[in-house]
């Protein structure tokens, strides 16, 4: 016996690492020191050009959207996913990503399927000009079902230590600015599979007249990064704090960027909800306090500033993409430990 046999492909996994190097290396910015392949990737500080620059890292998953990329044969997108979520996550601290790093793990690897992975990945970093500096494919025989991996990414980016965006300035009288999710973004789909495909019956490649395309369409449009629109917005200093609306929806992720002693009102019905996030209602018959807690329901980004900036920011968010951002509700006093408040109906 030898390990091929015994189900690890050392070929497969040589060719695999051949055909993402060069996806990697059209992501490589001034700050690469490395190449793909090394035992760590090198980046240096200084093309970053900060005075006193601030870490900001973090570490995510795709989550239960794999399960819908297996079933539509589809893996370019959650590669997108990935990337894009790690970048909103530091993002909201007021950080620009300097590198980002992937570990995707198998049964057994298919070059193929990895390769269209790291595509969509390299395709996401580029447009957020990040380096993918490296990252780990490793293939374990027995431990998942064939066809199937699970994904993780991790990245690394900085802010100038007077540019953090921590929520300390918000008060009483700051307003909500919402802006637009692109779907689903990468959460609530256990909650979501489990009405399209158990509860209603369909499969990847029914049409939904409702939303005007086929549910692998609706189901995997990747998620939005916020970068592009907000990055120019960040020297201004005009945004008190943002939160990146991911698992536990507006109800969890806001109150993580408020002081204590604040409160977040939320009106409901101050923005379109998408058909989407309807129709997965109806046919699950999930409760509003559940969908507010599960999906962002339309809404992938707040920003929090003073009413004497909204106006501005609206525009050049208008300017930048975010034609639909809206003022969504307010801070206002709280008790205790900070909180969301909902008025009006889902």
């Amino acid at each position: 016996m030898d390990y091929k046999a015994a189900g690890v492909d050392i070929d497969a996994g040589n060719e695999t690492v051949r055909r993402i190097r060069a996806l990697a290396r059209s992501t490589f910015t001034p700050g690469v020191l490395s190449d793909i392949g090394s035992f760590g990737g090198l980046f240096h500080m200084g093309a970053a050009g900060l005075r006193d620059a601030v870490l900001v890292a973090s570490a995510d998953g795709v989550g239960t959207k794999l399960k819908v990329a297996f079933m539509a044969g589809r893996h370019d997108t959650v590669g997108q996913d990935l990337v894009n979520h790690c970048v909103n996550d530091i993002l909201v601290q007021g950080a620009v990503p300097l590198f980002f790093l992937d570990y995707l793990s198998t049964g057994r690897l298919s070059p193929d399927v990895a390769a269209s992975v790291v595509d969509g990945m390299s395709k996401a970093c580029r447009e957020n000009a990040c380096a993918l500096l490296g990252g780990e494919t490793a293939e374990m025989p027995g431990f998942y079902a064939d066809g199937e991996y699970d994904l993780a990414g991790f990245i690394v980016g900085a802010v100038e230590r007077d540019a953090l965006v921590n929520g300390r300035g918000i008060a009483a009288g700051d307003v909500l600015i919402g802006i637009p999710s692109s779907g689903l973004h990468t959460n609530g789909y256990s909650l979501a599979r489990r009405i399209v495909f158990d509860q209603l019956g369909l499969g990847v490649d029914a049409h939904v007249a409702e939303l005007g395309c086929t549910v692998a369409e609706a189901l995997l449009e990747p998620h939005r990064s916020y970068l592009s629109m907000i990055q120019p917005l960040l020297a201004s200093q005009r945004i008190k704090g943002m939160a990146h609306i991911t698992g536990g929806g507006i109800t969890d992720n806001l109150p993580r960027v408020l002081p204590h002693g604040t409160a977040a009102e939320v009106r409901l019905g101050s923005w379109e909800v998408p058909a989407l996030f309807r129709w997965l209602q109806a046919g699950g018959q999930v409760p509003a306090e559940d969908m507010l807690r599960t999906f962002n329901m339309g809404v992938g980004l707040i920003l929090v500033a003073s009413p004497a900036n909204a106006d501005a920011l609206l525009q050049e968010l208008a300017a930048r993409g975010g034609r639909q951002a809206k003022v969504i509700g307010a801070i206002v006093p709280g008790e205790g430990e900070p909180a969301v408040r909902y008025v009006g109906t889902l």
